[in-house]
């Protein structure tokens, strides 16, 4: 028995009133044909109903599709199993479409495959959205292995002026960087779900990156716990900051301080601010820098998650203020 779409009234109407772009066409009839497609189908590839019916639905493909995926639909097709393939495909007026197409066999009472359906998704924005973010991940990651280098060598030689003895400043040395690269690590790899307090998080970060130790900052505030993407940022956002703050301020000079403090501010209803106050002092007298490479990513960071972040670079050490939403 084949199902026939007129006849089975229920299934036809679901099928021609899904939200979802849908067609259907018939592999026991030469070059297997569109044999139905619904208005979502219509309104998604910019064709009309004529334009459609009868024609293999390979006229969707254009100059950026790639023959594996032409091929992996072919392999579903052939081989009577569901699939999703991401395929590039292309409208009426010539734009393309990042499509999640998801495709399998209609079978009939005897297991016979008496159609193909097709379920078209439009991913594209996903898609930009996923190589906007996957970019800016590139850009910090890249801009921070260029400073690493840098903060080494600040480390290296402010732990020359403190320590004369060769042996005990190679121990030294050694113990500051092995901090430094764990300190690194845990940003890369924390766990999102694991909620860490700020009070550690940057008690750490700090410990790794001040030459002299804690007694070069000092920290104040609430019991606050992180996760999720609001540890990565603050995490990459302290990162920045205390590279920043070796390379140029504070933390580069013997006698140079970290103040860094926070608050839990309440906001609309039941919303609550985290607000953030990083002030450097007992530095090299601070120049604005003309290059905005570091203080860009740090402020991406910060609005990728809402919040806001404000720079002003005194000539007494950088003053930062961050609020983000908890």
């Amino acid at each position: 028995m084949r199902w026939d779409l007129d006849n089975d009234k229920a299934i036809a109407a679901a099928v021609r009133h899904a939200r979802i772009p849908l067609c259907i066409s018939d592999p026991n009839l030469p070059d297997n044909p569109i044999v139905f497609a619904n208005a979502a189908f219509m309104e998604l590839t910019g064709y009309c109903e004529s334009e459609v019916i009868g024609r293999n639905c390979r006229f969707l493909q254009g100059p950026e599709t790639t023959p594996e995926s032409v091929q992996a639909v072919r392999d579903a097709i052939e081989s009577c199993r569901v699939e999703t393939v991401q395929i590039i495909n292309y409208r009426a007026d010539g734009t393309r479409f990042d499509n999640a197409l998801q495709i399998g066999p209609i079978l009939d009472d005897d297991g016979n495959v008496v159609f193909i359906f097709g379920s078209q998704l439009d991913v594209t924005e996903k898609r930009r959205q996923e190589e906007q973010a996957r970019a800016l991940a590139n850009e910090e990651l890249i801009h921070r292995l260029r400073n690493i280098v840098n903060v080494m060598s600040v480390v290296i030689k402010m732990s020359a002026r403190e320590e004369p003895d060769s042996k005990t400043l190679g121990a030294l040395v050694t113990q500051r960087l092995q901090a430094l690269s764990d300190a690194h690590f845990r940003a890369i790899t924390q766990p999102v779900d694991v909620g860490v307090n700020l009070g550690e998080l940057a008690e750490g970060i700090l410990a790794a990156y001040a030459p002299k130790g804690p007694m070069q900052f000092d920290l104040q505030g609430p019991q606050v716990a992180l996760k999720g993407h609001l540890l990565s940022c603050m995490s990459l956002g302290l990162h920045e900051f205390a590279t920043n703050s070796v390379k140029h301020g504070a933390l580069g000079a013997e006698t140079g301080r970290i103040a860094l403090n926070w608050t839990v501010e309440a906001g609309e209803g039941d919303a609550r601010h985290l607000v953030l106050h990083w002030a450097e002092s007992g530095g090299p007298k601070v120049v604005k820098p003309e290059r905005r490479s570091g203080s860009k990513i740090v402020n991406d960071l910060f609005v990728a998650v809402g919040g806001a972040i404000t720079l002003d670079w005194a000539e007494t050490g950088l003053q930062a203020r961050v609020s983000f939403p908890l």
